[in-house]
């Protein structure tokens, strides 16, 4: 038990460590042949730093484990709504734009309601996974073509803060260890952590989609974590929502959509009736708690984390 669990920490640490590493090696790459920063966020930097839900659910559906699997994307979502979203606004009251909440919000609403509707037969299937990677490639369009019209540098600005590791004067031995070492660091990580979590789920009993929706959850949210706290000490309230939406939205139409369209993922009825429910309405706490007075309060943030933790305690109970 105690080699699980120091296993699954390795597993943590490497996940955590690939991400970085692949971010800061492609950043510098694509910075090098002159690509725009705001393009490089968008891309580099908003997959980098899904690759760990994306790489861990893989290794569960190889696995035979759809519970894992889809326990890890919905716990995700939730710990980046309500932990990482509270835990920034107790570090920093957030303030929420009127585009973020026209714009922004509903289509993550959306987005999540879709998700749940696609499971709601039992299984996310091809056609489901197809419909949400043209979903994706819309809103990618959108964002592409809303970053490019943008003359006054806010987009730009907004992704320096996740930029600051990259550096184009690098070595491209340099480069290219970090690009491999942190593809290799994700991939070994997420493959520790997937066996070792099912190794400890057993052994103490524990239904595997609890598992993929607290402890692998949290740990495959840490670079969004980081990201967004780094984003909240310097000030850069938009980085930090942004990237909890951007997040979300990748969890479910790139991460579950390319996988869907590999592999049938099948959703127990208890997911169905209490987890996505749960969900839904932790993304939907942010519209009452934003739309009076635009921000996330210490008060309201500090009520998110301890929802989630009642919300942890109650899975285990």
């Amino acid at each position: 038990m105690i080699l699980y669990v120091f296993l699954f920490f390795v597993g943590l640490l490497l996940l955590y460590l690939g991400a970085e590493g692949l971010i800061q090696g492609a950043s510098s790459i694509a910075l090098q042949y002159g690509i725009r920063p705001v393009i490089l966020g968008l891309t580099v930097v908003a997959l980098g730093t899904s690759m760990p839900e994306y790489l861990v659910n893989v290794f569960a559906l190889i696995s035979g484990e759809s519970p894992l699997a889809i326990g890890n994307i919905i716990g995700s979502n939730i710990s980046n709504v309500a932990l990482i979203l509270g835990a920034c606004a107790v570090v920093l009251p957030l303030a929420v734009t009127p585009e973020v909440l026209r714009r922004e919000y509903p289509v993550m609403l959306g987005v999540m309601v879709l998700f749940y509707l696609c499971a709601l037969d039992g299984v996310i299937g091809a056609r489901d996974g197809v419909l949400m990677v043209v979903l994706l490639s819309g809103l990618a369009a959108y964002v592409f073509y809303d970053a490019h019209r943008t003359t006054r540098g806010t987009v730009l600005e907004s992704m320096e803060g996740e930029l600051d590791a990259a550096d184009p004067d690098l070595s491209a031995l340099a480069k290219t260890v970090y690009v491999i070492g942190g593809m290799g660091g994700l991939t070994l990580g997420a493959h520790l952590m997937v066996d070792n979590a099912l190794a400890i789920s057993d052994v103490l009993n524990i239904d595997h989609v609890v598992i993929g929706l607290t402890v692998v959850a949290i740990g495959t949210s840490l670079p969004e974590l980081a990201a967004s706290m780094v984003g909240t000490l310097k000030q850069e309230v938009d980085m930090t929502v942004g990237n909890v939406i951007g997040s979300n939205l990748l969890n479910v139409l790139f991460v579950v959509g390319t996988l869907a369209i590999a592999e049938p993922i099948t959703v127990d009825p208890e997911t169905i009736r209490l987890h996505f429910p749960v969900m839904l309405g932790f993304c939907a706490l942010l519209v009452p708690l934003t739309w009076w007075d635009q921000k996330i309060t210490r008060v309201e943030g500090a009520f998110m984390v301890i929802a989630f933790l009642g919300f942890m305690v109650f899975l285990y109970v």
